[in-house]
């Protein structure tokens, strides 16, 4: 992509997020994402063919920075010298999150939540690969991968619903009921 079209693109999710901190996914028309991004039609279209691919593409932009390999200090939190302990990615994921938290409401208050949690789902199932294998009980392996990411996305939701608490405190939650042995 060469950098107008990365400006454009920029630009579309710009302002879809907008959007989607002030309404639900299902109330945003493409017409008014186009509008809020001063873009034509066939510009938007040559991007994206419909709204669920733009969601598509926008989650897989945060997950892909999210869940990166190398962690970077950023402006909210520095995570670049854990040496990638579970509990730290996990407290990172959530900072990455908690950042997102107007627009991410937006998407999961509405029937583009189950595409965003299918797509979050699929970049935790790696996450948790390393966690799910060190399990020295008899419980398969396959099944304990499942559980933590389906507990791991309940708990994104419930902490969506409740503010007041951190990215360490929500973690921390979260590995105690999970992992606890």
């Amino acid at each position: 992509m060469d950098r107008r079209q990365k400006k454009t693109r920029q630009a579309v999710y710009d302002a879809f997020t907008r959007l989607l901190e002030k309404r639900s996914y299902s109330n945003i028309t493409v017409q008014e994402i186009i509008d809020e991004a001063n873009i034509g039609r066939s510009t938007f279209y040559a991007h994206f063919e419909t709204k669920d691919e733009l969601l598509r593409a926008l989650c897989t932009e945060i997950f892909e920075h999210v869940f990166s390999e190398e962690l970077e200090k950023e402006q909210t939190h520095d995570f670049s010298h854990s040496g990638g302990a579970l509990d730290n990615e996990i407290t990172h994921i959530l900072y990455h999150l908690q950042d997102s938290r107007r627009y991410i409401k937006g998407i999961l208050s509405s029937e583009s939540g189950e595409l965003f949690m299918r797509f979050f789902k699929e970049y935790l199932e790696r996450l948790f690969e390393g966690a799910s294998s060190e399990n020295p009980s008899d419980i398969p392996r396959e099944y304990l991968l499942n559980h933590m990411v389906c507990d791991f996305t309940e708990t994104v939701r419930w902490w969506m619903r409740n503010d007041g608490y951190t990215p360490e405190e929500v973690s921390r939650f979260f590995l105690a009921t999970t992992l606890s042995r």
